[in-house]
């Protein structure tokens, strides 16, 4: 499992410009099950992504198609770890140790 955290590196005229398109993005890998969770921080200087996934160098390609990416606006910072421990309604995505 991976914790995604974009931050921003433009304006913010900038970012919202980009957020029409990097939301259907987010919906998307929500359809296609690679996201769990997903919302901006607080204060609002970029946002955080709780994704599913084996392979690190998959989700940096699928980071790179992120209009945010696309538009130079934001920049991603990648956090993998197993999820060994979870909610009840998250059981399914429980991860076991090597």
């Amino acid at each position: 499992m991976f914790v995604l955290e974009i931050t921003y590196t433009a304006a913010a005229d900038r970012v919202e410009a980009a957020l029409p398109e990097h939301l259907v993005w987010v919906d998307d890998h929500f359809a296609n099950g690679a996201f769990l969770a997903s919302g901006p921080k607080n204060p609002r200087d970029g946002g955080v992504i709780l994704a599913l996934g084996d392979d690190r160098a998959k989700i940096e390609e699928m980071l790179a198609s992120d209009p945010f990416v696309v538009a130079g606006v934001g920049e991603y910072t990648i956090t993998e770890f197993l999820a060994t421990r979870t909610a009840p309604a998250l059981a399914e995505h429980r991860q076991q140790r090597p």
